[in-house]
């Protein structure tokens, strides 16, 4: 069996070829993955449903996405122009996760090569992320019988503080975030877990520190796992503090994967962040989720 995938050519939207975020990058991943035989095909999402999304978001906070009436400042600290294409980017990927989290029930594992848009919180998005698809998926899981108790493991850069923020009450919902303690945003929420990891951390250190949380989270009796599994902690990222190789890339999410996977827990994993100063090897980078993925199917 070949590792179930979701892509969409929305994921790509104009934001302007001059613009900080590697929007090219979802495109040249579905392509790499082809060219790569990780994939032979992909699933396609629709858009999420405006009820779907108001499970982790106002319904005030959607209308004013889908209308294009959000204010300026609220415009600015997404970080993207509220255009057609965002919009539509953003409820797609969206969907995205929602299927893949359906596939990950009916198979075992699968991925998006979108999502992990973990900034967005209730009433807002921040950072790149105009909807949180885990948030959202994980309430769609939930919401239907299909999971009681899920775990969102981060391991993007960046603290998951829109996860940490929709979820402080639901105790169906974990959510462990180990990210850079100097990082954006400057002002934490509180995960479920929280680690935070001093500046310049290297691949020892910080596999020996994701070993000894893992074997914690070990403990618990968790029916399904999202894994946001940013690259951003790379040595080369533009937006990281940490010095993580590709090689310790490779071995935390190889670890993560086969962690969860060997326990027969539903396991769906997301892009996260990533912004190489490199854009061939970020691309190289994002699929190596995938490739550890396809491996445990192998296996």
């Amino acid at each position: 069996m070949k590792l179930p995938v979701v892509n969409h050519e929305d994921y790509f939207a104009k934001i302007g070829d001059d613009h900080k975020f590697p929007i090219n990058k979802f495109g040249e991943l579905a392509n790499y993955l082809i060219q790569n035989k990780i994939v032979n095909k992909f699933h396609k999402p629709y858009a999420c449903s405006f009820e779907t999304l108001s499970y982790a978001h106002s319904e005030n906070y959607i209308s004013n996405i889908k209308n294009k009436t959000l204010n300026k400042e609220e415009v600015k600290k997404i970080g993207f122009p509220l255009v057609d294409s965002v919009i539509q980017r953003s409820l797609v990927a969206t969907g995205g996760t929602v299927l893949a989290s359906k596939l990950a029930i009916k198979y075992g594992i699968s991925c998006n090569t979108a999502g992990g848009s973990h900034h967005a919180n209730y009433d807002g998005g921040a950072g790149y992320c105009v909807f949180n698809d885990v948030a959202v998926a994980s309430h769609y899981l939930i919401n239907r019988g299909l999971a009681n108790k899920i775990l969102i493991v981060d391991l993007d850069v960046h603290q998951g503080n829109g996860n940490s923020e929709i979820f402080k009450d639901n105790r169906s919902v974990f959510t462990f975030s180990m990210h850079s303690k100097t990082n954006y945003p400057a002002k934490k929420s509180n995960s479920d877990l929280d680690v935070e990891l001093e500046d310049n951390l290297e691949d020892d250190a910080y596999i020996k520190t994701l070993k000894h949380y893992l074997n914690q989270l070990n403990q618990e009796n968790f029916d399904f796992v999202f894994y946001i599994a940013g690259v951003d902690v790379h040595f080369n990222d533009r937006l990281g503090k940490l010095k993580i190789s590709d090689e310790g890339i490779k071995f935390r999410d190889e670890l993560v994967v086969e962690n969860f996977f060997s326990k027969r827990i539903p396991f769906c994993g997301v892009l996260g962040g990533g912004y190489n100063k490199d854009f061939n090897k970020l691309v190289e980078l994002h699929s190596i989720l995938h490739q550890s993925c396809a491996k445990c199917i192998g296996s």
